[in-house]
């Protein structure tokens, strides 16, 4: 389902050498697969998938999703893949503050001109296993951070993407939210046969995750989880 070849991205820095964001990165990911990327900040991960979605061009390289070459459409063709191929859970949320839960995670199913109550059918069952079933009325303003983020994650998954791609997407959520999101994420995997792509420091992840990489200044490098999150085990 995605395929990355050699792919680079650098950010060039006055006096000085380039920013390595991305650098020679080679991988891919099968239908129905759920690979998670660690790494510290500033490895790279964001960049990398701001790449796999059509939001950065790169300098060189290949991103390919379903056989279809990324990195050269154009703009508005960029957009329609991250409508109808993409789910996109970003680390800031672009929620509406004057709309509730319901309406939020329904957004980019009323871009593909799905009816409201349909939408709602769809939505619903998503923020429901999300923990949101309580919560669905409620207007942003009374979210707290973690149900925001689930919000997020349900609008990502609600137009079944054939790849979702997700930057922290535990990261404002306590340890039994966090397994309750990477639980549904893992059946969202399998039941659906969607790709995801998941980067985090959350080192429970790589419980639910088919295989695991680490991205080191823009390259993959070995995971050694014992050596990664040594630092965490007081937790």
């Amino acid at each position: 389902m995605l395929r990355l070849h050699a792919l680079v991205k650098h950010y060039p820095v006055d006096d000085g050498e380039p920013v390595r964001a991305v650098d020679g990165v080679s991988m891919s990911i099968a239908r129905g697969e759920l690979v998670v990327l660690y790494g510290p900040s500033g490895s790279g991960k964001t960049t990398l998938l701001k790449v796999i979605a059509a939001m950065l061009r790169p300098d060189s390289g290949s991103v390919t999703v379903d056989g279809r070459e990324i990195t050269t459409l154009s703009d508005a063709d960029g957009a329609r893949y991250r409508l109808h191929d993409l789910g996109y859970v970003e680390q800031s949320f672009t929620l509406f503050e004057g709309a509730n839960a319901v309406e939020n995670a329904s957004f980019k199913l009323w871009l593909t001109e799905s009816n409201r109550r349909e939408a709602r059918h769809r939505v619903e069952p998503l923020l429901m296993r999300l923990g949101l079933g309580e919560r669905l009325k409620q207007p942003m303003g009374k979210l707290s951070m973690g149900e925001c983020q689930r919000v997020m994650i349900a609008r990502a998954l609600s137009t079944d993407p054939k790849l979702v791609l997700a930057d922290e997407p535990t990261g404002n959520l306590d340890t039994q939210r966090s397994r309750e999101v990477l639980g549904l994420l893992r059946e969202v995997c399998r039941e659906r046969q969607t790709a995801v792509l998941l980067v985090t420091h959350d080192p429970q992840a790589a419980t639910f995750a088919d295989r695991v990489h680490m991205l080191r200044d823009g390259r993959l490098v070995d995971y050694e989880p014992d050596r990664e999150f040594a630092p965490l085990s007081g937790r």
